[in-house]
């Protein structure tokens, strides 16, 4: 018989539970978080709400428009944690910066934090914001997995090129703990292989047997 991976369940019954300007607005922190961070163009909100099954995070055509640490709780210790988009231009600078400090605060404070899930465009991918939180994993031992969304943008052939190009440049610059997928929200790619990262942050992958 099939069992239904755990982490499912809970996704599909995710519920906004609030957004936070400063670290000190966060929920209390205990239990499993998992951070989902990229670019602002990087298809961060739509790879969020197809994992869900829900329209938790709100996607625009205006990249840049999640200001805030919005966090959404699966179950009474789980929670996903949709983090300050980067990058977009047109975005005054006071605001860059202070998002820069709060996530900076967020993600080098947080102990509840099991896990970082970078969105990289796959047409676009290893941008200078994506080697910073590259940088950051490594220097603090946070494991960190790759989604290169978007994946239906490119043939297969072109897609499947890239993930490897990508996957061996990280290896040759952050090593072999940073793990790398495809991912497309529209068709619905690489959803089993994203639920078994989180079940396994969130301890709740199937344990082998002593």
């Amino acid at each position: 018989m099939h069992v239904k991976n755990p982490i499912l369940g809970l996704c599909q019954q995710a519920k906004f539970a609030l957004s936070a300007a400063k670290v000190d607005q966060c929920p209390e922190d205990q239990g499993y978080e998992v951070a989902f961070a990229g670019r602002s163009n990087a298809g961060k909100s739509s790879a969020l709400n197809t994992l869900t099954h829900a329209s938790l995070a709100r996607t625009s055509k205006t990249p840049g428009r999640t200001q805030l640490l919005n966090f959404f709780s699966l179950d009474e210790e789980r929670r996903l944690v949709d983090l300050p988009g980067y990058g977009y231009a047109k975005v005054p600078i006071p605001l860059k910066q202070h998002w820069q400090r709060h996530l900076e605060a967020y993600l080098g404070s947080r102990e509840s934090l099991r896990g970082v899930i970078l969105m990289m465009d796959v047409r676009h991918p290893m941008t200078d914001f994506d080697q910073m939180m590259l940088d950051w994993s490594v220097a603090s031992n946070m494991p960190m997995h790759i989604l290169l969304t978007k994946a239906d943008k490119l043939t297969y052939g072109a897609a499947k090129n890239t993930l490897l190009k990508v996957q061996a440049e990280i290896r040759k610059g952050w090593g072999e703990g940073v793990t790398i997928q495809l991912f497309s929200a529209p068709k619905r790619q690489g959803l089993e292989e994203a639920y078994g990262v989180l079940a396994n942050w969130m301890e709740l992958a199937d344990k082998p047997a002593e």
